[in-house]
């Protein structure tokens, strides 16, 4: 996520982070570097223009004069105003309503709508304990309706039946009357999209929000279209009284335009990110953690918060328990390791959120892969159980069964096993002089910082 951008601003503040004292010209030939790379990244002008300005002012006064080490400050400088472009904190839905609580979701046909309304009913069932339930006003689009059912189902959220010959009007009142029998916190409004903005569209979507008055209205829209994505929010923003903007398909969107360019146009806060294609690929959008991202700093707290709701607690317990007991770290158990790490989104999710991996050559980049992970499992997945158990007795002939059945050449393998050999002489470190209470400890004072939220 935002690759292209992030690769741009780290190479030119981390030339300016190690001077000792800044002029009116590194300042400037910085700040070039830096415009040039927020173009690229699709930032829309005026955006650019602003901040660019906003920089420089602060970087030119006291801020950075009186600092002992001027470089890093502008560094500092420019992560705040980052932080500040996208809204400073997050701004989370606000359900203070009597049940059921009416979220009505609008934007373009193709941006990943109805999936979206799936995403937010199952970050909220999960994460705040809602009961959601959902209902199509989209007449229009063949099988709108059935797909959001079948997403329903997936996520755990109470769905609402409509008909392509009803009226969206009449589907959303009576929607409303259902979730309140249904005794449901939430329910979510999946409204008709558009190949593009018309008058039509417009007008429909204005009657339903005059009918059921949400207490969020939120505009979905691809993050891949940079700063058209900002113009299309601000379009809709002028039709309805937006409360905030999901930011869809962020996983794909190596610049990074939309995310700097929505807050400014719109006024209107990004409240989530959607992040893959899953169901749980869905983040609450916090600006302070995406500017550390984009600056290669990392994002350790989105990784904590990750792993306390996607790691399964027990199986950790089990193996921590299992490696101070002296038992051997077998294929078994580094298998469940590669399941956990999908779980969480995969290698180049966890290496996005950690600090300094965005600098690491591309090449090194290449061979932390997913696919190689993935490759990984399959290779493990051919062996038999007692092979998984007992690696010792993988010799040639079993090497060439377990590569002809997964796939993979004999070399790759090899190399599987001697990384399994590695992390076994590493868990073993680990065990020893309370190197295992130790590290639970460092991840429980992590956890209490994530619980405690980032200090300002």
């Amino acid at each position: 996520m935002f690759e292209n951008l992030s690769e741009r601003l780290t190479r030119t503040l981390r030339a300016v982070a190690g001077r000792a004292r800044l002029s009116d010209e590194n300042i400037s030939e910085a700040l070039r570097d830096v415009r040039t790379a927020l173009l690229e990244a699709d930032v829309a002008l005026s955006v650019v223009k602003d901040f660019v300005e906003r920089v420089r002012e602060r970087a030119l006064g006291q801020e950075i004069a009186q600092s002992l080490t001027p470089g890093q400050a502008l560094v500092k400088l420019v992560h705040d105003e980052l932080v500040g472009l996208m809204g400073e904190a997050n701004d989370g839905l606000d359900l203070a309503a009597a049940p059921p609580a009416i979220v009505l979701m609008a934007g373009l046909q193709g941006v990943g709508k109805t999936t979206t309304v799936a995403k937010l009913a199952r970050f909220l069932r999960e994460r705040q304990r809602k009961k959601v339930a959902v209902v199509s006003a989209d007449v229009y689009r063949p099988a709108a309706i059935d797909q959001l059912q079948t997403l329903a189902g997936e996520v755990g959220a109470e769905f609402i039946a409509s008909s392509p010959s009803e009226m969206p009007i009449a589907i959303v009142e009576r929607a409303i009357a259902q979730a309140r029998t249904r005794f449901a916190d939430v329910l979510i409004i999946d409204t008709a999209g558009r190949l593009a903005i018309d008058d039509e569209m417009m007008a429909e979507i204005r009657a339903l929000h005059a009918a059921v008055h949400p207490v969020e209205t939120l505009f979905v829209v691809d993050a891949m279209t940079g700063q058209d994505a900002a113009t299309t929010a601000k379009a809709f923003n002028d039709a309805l009284p937006l409360t905030g903007v999901i930011l869809a398909k962020a996983d794909g969107d190596a610049r990074g335009g939309a995310a700097l360019s929505v807050r400014a146009i719109t006024g209107k806060p990004i409240k989530f990110l959607g992040v893959g294609e899953k169901v749980d690929a869905l983040e609450p959008f916090h600006p302070d953690r995406i500017a550390s991202r984009i600056l290669g700093m990392g994002d350790v707290l989105t990784l904590i918060e990750e792993a306390e709701r996607k790691v399964d607690k027990d199986k950790a317990e089990r193996l921590a328990r299992k490696i101070q007991k002296g038992e051997r770290f077998d294929l078994e158990d580094f298998r469940e390791q590669l399941r956990q790490m999908e779980n969480m989104g995969g290698v180049a999710s966890m290496l996005d959120k950690l600090p300094g991996m965005g600098q690491l050559p591309q090449a090194a980049q290449s061979q932390l892969g997913d696919g190689l992970f993935k490759q990984m499992g399959v290779i493990i997945d051919s062996m038999t159980r007692h092979e998984r158990r007992f690696p010792d007795v993988i010799n040639g002939s079993r090497k060439r069964r377990i590569a002809a059945g997964s796939g993979t050449q004999i070399h790759d393998v090899n190399r599987l096993l001697k990384q399994h050999k590695q992390m076994q002489k590493m868990m073993k470190k680990v065990t020893k002089k309370g190197g295992m209470q130790k590290m639970m400890r460092q991840v429980s004072a992590l956890k209490g910082a994530a619980n405690r939220g980032p200090r300002r």
